[in-house]
């Protein structure tokens, strides 16, 4: 691998760190850090396969309260490496890695999140002080340690020879490699029934089973799916009072006739 492709890679999992705790660009969900990777190696429907996989997996994943969730960035980054970089294995021994990895990762989180707590304090001081500069630096330093969660760990891996990779892949038994992918996809499962829960209403639910209907039929691609589900979505939004214009402008005129009631008795009370 070349330096600029180790340096974006890098690069990669820095930003996919940061982006554990900002959400603002989402480097860190497995389908976008995964694809980032595939182009930053050259190898772009692996980095695709994996991240989508990974992403389903993930799909239940969350921070609750205190309790931290296993950690993608870290899993999508380096099981993108070894799975499109030199060492070039399958997307199915990237998604066993991946699970172990998102485990480490959660214990990282949980360190650096630990030592971030005693720059908090350090920030409060320098709010008292009234130092925005300080406060900035330590900003910055809390995020940039963030950032080095994903990268360090990642260019450990990244040092690690294609054949070393290989051979500790070939000396994990296969009923450990193959318990993972069987637990990946049971995670998957969880994954989606969380979401589900959290978005079941009566409005949506004939959407859901339409879909699994339309899943059945043989000739239709992801493509066509895409263009119905675009399709049904404008035509949900169309007959929602709440996105139609129409019943938009006629509750904005109800909503003024109040006003100017309200505001009639107001001048009769005067």
């Amino acid at each position: 691998m070349s330096v600029i492709t180790i340096i974006l890679v890098l690069l990669i999992a820095f930003l996919a760190g940061m982006e554990g705790v900002l959400d603002q660009w989402q480097f860190h969900q497995p389908i976008v850090a995964c694809t980032l990777v595939g182009i930053a190696t050259g190898n772009i429907a692996a980095g695709v396969a994996l991240g989508g996989s990974l992403q389903l997996i993930t799909l239940g994943w969350m921070n609750v309260g205190a309790a931290i969730a296993p950690d993608a960035a870290l899993a999508s980054v380096v099981s993108a490496w070894l799975v499109c970089g030199p060492s070039h294995l399958s997307v199915h021994d990237g998604i066993a890695i991946a699970i172990p990895l998102a485990v480490a990762g959660q214990l990282l989180t949980i360190l650096v999140r630990t030592i971030v707590v005693g720059l908090v304090h350090t920030a409060d001081g320098a709010a008292a002080e009234g130092n925005i500069g300080k406060m900035e630096r330590i900003h910055l330093t809390a995020l940039s340690l963030q950032g080095l969660r994903i990268a360090l760990p990642t260019g450990l891996f990244m040092l690690a020879s294609a054949t070393t990779v290989q051979a500790a892949m070939n000396s994990i038994p296969k009923v450990i490699t193959n318990g993972l992918n069987i637990g990946g996809g049971m995670i998957v499962a969880v994954g989606y029934a969380m979401v589900i829960n959290m978005m079941a209403t009566n409005e949506l639910w004939p959407w859901f089973f339409i879909g699994f209907a339309l899943a059945a039929v043989s000739e239709l691609n992801l493509i066509a799916m895409g263009i119905i589900g675009v399709c049904f979505a404008l035509i949900y939004m169309q007959l929602t009072p709440k996105y139609n214009s129409n019943a938009a402008v006629e509750g904005g005129s109800g909503s003024g006739d109040s006003l100017e009631d309200e505001l009639d008795r107001e001048l009769e009370d005067l």
